[in-house]
């Protein structure tokens, strides 16, 4: 017998964080910025750790920032609504009315690396294996952001942890914002924990492999329990969001593969005894 409705969880959590002098701070916002700060505090210990030039990282913050936003933006418009934004090009500037997605961000920062890279002459692959670690955290933040929009919810389910979204109906749903968020958090410390303990970071390649793998895996999985998003139907059994993520989980695997195998093919040090 299904569970009455009165025993599940209600979220009805207002979106704005706090208002003043007629502006509104979201909860979304709040925890984008979050984010952005602890990914920062985290790469400047990173670069002081490894005796790096933390000079430049100011500038870099404001590249990935803009390409996070703008790459989270076009993602959000060309891949899950593409008809209606070509239609109606100037709706692709209105970011407040919502609609950002983690793969068109997740190429903007790519692309604000490989700015940074240019000017400053530093390993691409490099770059990629520490600041993959800080974008998995933020990844959980955004997720949460996305729980107090009441968006990116799961489809109905009669779960004990189902949870209903007042906003959006009177339906059980599948939390998936918390899946996702618990997910990522899992994932950062993995990474994180790569980094320090294991030899394999020394291999260009391996963490940013390792984190591609993760949390693109995570988010296919996902995915088949969660509300769908896209604006148009296919005749493919996958989602959008899964078919955005093969590409990044097989460019882990080729990442993660050739690390192990430069691992494996790096003769030791011969012995000074």
């Amino acid at each position: 017998m299904k569970t009455e409705l009165l025993d599940y969880f209600t979220w009805n959590a207002d979106p704005t964080l706090i208002s003043f002098a007629g502006l509104d701070i979201r909860w979304y916002g709040a925890l984008f910025a979050t984010a952005y700060l602890l990914g920062y505090q985290i790469i400047y210990w990173i670069y002081q750790r490894e005796g790096r030039d933390t000079q430049h990282l100011e500038r870099l913050s404001i590249y990935l920032v803009i390409g996070t936003i703008v790459g989270a933006r076009l993602g959000h418009c060309l891949f899950y609504d593409p008809g209606y934004y070509l239609s109606h090009p100037l709706k692709i500037l209105a970011i407040w009315e919502g609609g950002l997605a983690s793969h068109g961000g997740g190429v903007g920062v790519l692309i604000a690396l490989y700015f940074h890279k240019r000017q400053t002459g530093e390993s691409y692959l490099w770059l990629l294996d520490r600041f993959a670690i800080p974008t998995a955290l933020a990844g959980s933040f955004i997720r949460l952001g996305n729980l107090f929009n009441s968006e990116i919810y799961g489809i109905p389910t009669y779960r004990p942890w189902a949870i209903i979204f007042e906003r959006v109906d009177d339906l059980p749903r599948h939390p998936a914002q918390l899946y996702e968020a618990i997910a990522y958090a899992g994932i950062f410390i993995f990474l994180l924990t790569l980094y320090l303990r294991s030899e394999m970071r020394f291999k260009p390649g391996f963490i940013f492999g390792a984190f591609l793998i993760t949390v693109f895996s995570a988010r296919f999985g996902i995915e088949f329990i969660k509300d769908r998003q896209a604006a148009y139907t296919t005749d493919l059994w996958m989602s959008t969001g899964q078919a955005l993520s093969l590409p990044f989980i097989a460019a882990g695997l080729v990442l993660v593969l050739l690390a192990l195998r430069s691992a494996r093919n790096t003769k030791p040090l011969p012995s000074r005894e």
